[in-house]
């Protein structure tokens, strides 16, 4: 297959209990940047994308067992409140706290993303499963180009998603790595 670059704006929205909820959106002024075949978005948005052209519009629904599965609860979690303590035993307040996705590690050193909820004064509960697990996706929105990837391009997203920084970053401020949805003015992509 080969690594076309692609970016859409669109609206993502999951349904639930017969109500539409607006998860993100990636407006035209900053529009979600990804290249096909790299695995960078999930399998079944790359296929629905890939199938238009520049300009067109989209609105298609990716079932949770084809989007993050399932939730699992045994992926929540209550670990040491310690474990976010520095060498002088001072809790890290500023990154951990209740809706904050923070990075961890395991012992071989696989990182992965989870979200903090509950703090007592002993424990912090982290949930391991993705925000969007147990939802069905919709994404609407348009294509806003299309075309061959450059090897430049590819390079620069698989420095990325190893943890480097992509390239071009300057303009969000670096950050490549910790990037959340949320962050409007990042050039470095959405979580899909």
């Amino acid at each position: 297959m080969e690594n076309k670059y692609i970016t859409v704006a669109y609206k993502l929205y999951a349904i639930a209990d017969g109500k539409k909820e607006m998860l993100e959106e990636a407006p035209a002024e900053h529009p979600f940047q990804f290249i096909t075949g790299i695995g960078y978005t999930l399998d079944r948005f790359e296929k629905e994308i890939t199938t238009l052209n520049t300009g067109d519009n989209f609105n298609f629904t990716i079932p949770c067992a084809e989007a993050y599965g399932e939730r699992n609860e045994d992926n929540v979690r209550q670990v040491a409140k310690s474990m976010f303590c520095d060498a002088d035993g001072k809790f890290d307040s500023d990154n951990i706290f209740p809706g904050n996705i923070i990075m961890l590690s395991d012992a071989e050193g696989n990182q992965f993303y989870a979200n903090v909820g509950e703090i007592t004064e002993d424990k912090v509960v982290v949930d391991l499963n993705h925000p969007h697990a147990g939802k069905d996706l919709t994404f609407e929105g348009k294509v806003i180009e299309m075309r061959e990837a450059t090897n430049k391009e590819i390079q620069e997203l698989v420095n990325m998603m190893s943890g480097g920084c992509g390239g071009g970053c300057e303009g969000c401020g670096g950050g490549c790595g910790e990037h959340h949805h949320e962050d409007e003015d990042c050039c470095c992509g959405h979580c899909h």
